[in-house]
């Protein structure tokens, strides 16, 4: 079965520029250091040498996995959605009902994720048990950091941001 991976065409552009850099600056890059460490001979001692063949490793087995990503995407334009559920591209606040601080997720692919900006994945363990869920509900939801309720007070789409200037 093949796994379906949603993402914006932001987070799928991204991708595509990350793997042009990889392709046409890193790698090159680290292909030349390799040969520039070649000319210095004996390579058991060579940390040159060895470095980079490190990096060029982590570099192809990055470019592998950016091609898997990039091959399951389904870019999904969420403006296109309906958010009277929650669902991918929904902007989600809710109110912790122990401590009454309220907080603001929006659900998003996993290359698009970034908690700090209030950008979570998709695949996360809260995304997964908001998904259908609407404003109003309390939800138990299991976390790495023990269970938690929240109250669902609003459910909306609202345009991403994924950078601060």
């Amino acid at each position: 079965m093949q796994k379906v991976e949603p993402m914006t065409l932001f987070g799928y552009e991204k991708l595509q520029a990350e793997v042009k850099d990889l392709k046409e600056i890193k790698r090159p890059g680290v292909v030349k250091a390799i040969e520039e460490a070649l000319e210095h001979g004996d390579l058991k001692e060579n940390a040159e040498y060895h470095a980079a063949k490190e990096q060029q490793k982590n570099i192809d087995n990055r470019l592998a996995e950016l091609a898997e990503i990039l091959g399951n995407a389904q870019i999904v334009d969420p403006s296109e959605l309906e958010h009277s559920k929650i669902s991918f591209g929904s902007t989600v606040v809710m109110t912790d009902m122990d401590t009454d601080e309220e907080v603001t997720y929006t659900i998003v692919g996993g290359a698009e994720s970034n908690p700090d900006m209030g950008l979570i994945s998709f695949n996360s363990p809260l995304a997964k048990q908001l998904l259908g869920k609407e404003e109003g509900d309390e939800v138990k939801v299991k976390l790495p950091g023990g269970e938690k309720e929240f109250e669902i007070d609003e459910v909306k789409y609202q345009e991403i941001v994924f950078e601060c200037n």
